[in-house]
């Protein structure tokens, strides 16, 4: 009789050691819940409080007098949760707002700064982290600022974004994490935030030109002097002295009726075309110092854009692989420059044979006129180097050209650095090898007329001015 008795109450003992593992999984089904729905996620003191629980549920199975104690420290965890989740929702439901401030166009590699505004609209105090969106290739100074925003309260969190590539971007979101009064959840949020930002090549550099070309001190970037054969008689107008000019070009009589020293200024006499080729192929995907070399090329055929538009050139720009990506017919004015940025800036080198017949087909059929046809390639095969040679060659005499060749700097070093071992040496004789062949395109092009600049991909601004002065000098348009 005894043992019938028995039965039943280890039967309910055993039933009821089981509460706080029921407790336990009512406590985690709606965590799946609420991380699924509203991207609230535990913390890391939740999971250490869920653990205490979970040890006092092991201990009843071993001790039943603690069942109560176990069963009432489970519902007051599910109590202070619940009600430190309302807090943490309610606060971040409808209560916050962003705003963004940044400046719709930057040059690349230039830092500008952003500044994100975010606005506390609720009763209760927040305190999280906010980040901001950052497309592929840019970096961002600080990565994330700290929220402690009081009620009715704003924080200002400015940045350093940093692109490191050309194009059309748009930052779309704003990042937000915010902490319960107790810590025991986080809760995610993305708001949708939408800016444009078009990254421009370098232009730092053009401002900089101008105040040495005003100054007389453009050798400090490499231009050199060049004398001009003959002299441009074409009177344009008078203006101040300055004290790098001329004093044959001094009008005193002007000098003596505005009693200040003037001098007289002259304009070429005839205005000429520059067109420039940008081969946007597989030869220009190689990289070096972080930009590919249709970055370099772009930088450096842009500073002779904007020295050419300062001469008083029309200037145009053609951009090509294996089809015609934009063409910007030559112009001359201020606002060209406008056009030829707004032409290149999202021009990327891709992985295709580039079509050299298309081009300079194009070339042929939109202009007549001759012009200083100049393009910028980089030569790795027999292929595209007999294509380059013969395209060049075959419009001299229409258009006077000029060929621009990258070097990869790697192929000269390992050339003159052969020593080491056997590897060593074989790669240097390959390297010396290809670079032998590469000085017999350099001239077979000068063999055919083509004028050509051979350089470094970072070094190859000032000797493209140079040449292009050189042209404008002895009058070979």
């Amino acid at each position: 009789m005894n043992e019938t008795m028995q039965a039943p109450v280890q039967e309910q003992i055993s039933q009821l050691t089981q509460l706080p593992w029921l407790i336990l999984f009512a406590l985690a089904a709606p965590i799946m819940v609420v991380v699924w729905r509203l991207k609230i996620f535990p913390t890391l003191w939740w999971v250490i409080i869920l653990l205490g629980s979970l040890v006092t549920s092991i201990v009843t199975i071993f001790e039943p007098n603690f069942l109560f104690l176990a069963a009432l420290l489970d519902l007051g965890l599910i109590g202070v949760a619940t009600v430190d989740l309302l807090l943490v929702y309610l606060g971040t439901n409808r209560g916050i707002e962003v705003s963004r401030s940044i400046p719709r166009t930057c040059s690349l590699g230039v830092p500008l700064s952003s500044e994100l505004v975010v606005e506390n609209r609720s009763s209760m105090t927040l305190r999280g982290r906010v980040k901001d969106d950052l497309p592929d290739n840019f970096e961002c100074s600080p990565s994330e600022h700290d929220l402690q925003l009081a009620p009715m309260g704003r924080l200002t969190a400015s940045s350093k974004l940093t692109p490191g590539k050309r194009g059309a971007f748009e930052l779309q979101f704003v990042y937000l994490q915010f902490y319960s009064p107790l810590r025991l959840w986080k809760r995610q949020l993305r708001l949708p935030l939408k800016n444009p930002l078009n990254v421009y090549p370098d232009l730092k550099q053009l401002s900089d030109y101008a105040l040495l070309a005003k100054t007389n001190r453009l050798s400090l970037i490499g231009v050199r002097k060049t004398r001009r054969i003959g002299q441009d008689s074409e009177f344009e107008r008078l203006r101040d002295y300055s004290r790098d000019d001329n004093y044959r070009h001094m009008d005193w009589r002007s000098t003596a009726r505005r009693r200040k020293l003037t001098v007289r200024q002259f304009q070429n006499d005839q205005s000429q075309r520059v067109i420039f080729l940008l081969d946007c192929g597989r030869m220009m995907t190689n990289e070096r110092d972080g930009y590919t070399l249709l970055d370099h090329a772009l930088n450096s055929t842009l500073m002779m854009a904007y020295v050419a538009l300062s001469q008083g050139d029309a200037v145009g720009m053609l951009c090509f692989s294996d089809t015609i990506h934009s063409y910007i017919p030559p112009r001359g004015g201020s606002s060209q420059m406008n056009r030829l940025i707004q032409a290149g800036f999202d021009q990327f080198p891709r992985l295709v044979e580039s079509r050299y017949d298309q081009a300079f087909l194009y070339l042929s059929n939109h202009c007549k006129r001759r012009s200083l046809v100049v393009l910028a390639t980089n030569v790795i095969d027999e292929v595209n180097g007999a294509s380059v040679v013969d395209y060049l060659g075959n419009i001299n005499g229409q258009h006077l050209p000029l060929g621009i060749l990258l070097r990869d700097r790697e192929m000269f070093d390992a050339a003159d650095a052969p020593d080491g071992g056997d590897f060593q040496m074989y790669r240097a004789a390959a390297a010396a090898d290809i670079l032998l062949w590469r000085d017999q395109v350099v001239k077979d092009l000068t063999h055919r007329g083509v004028l050509v600049v051979d350089s470094f991909p970072d070094e190859l601004t000032a000797p493209l001015i140079n040449q292009y002065l050189e042209v404008k000098a002895k009058h070979l348009l």
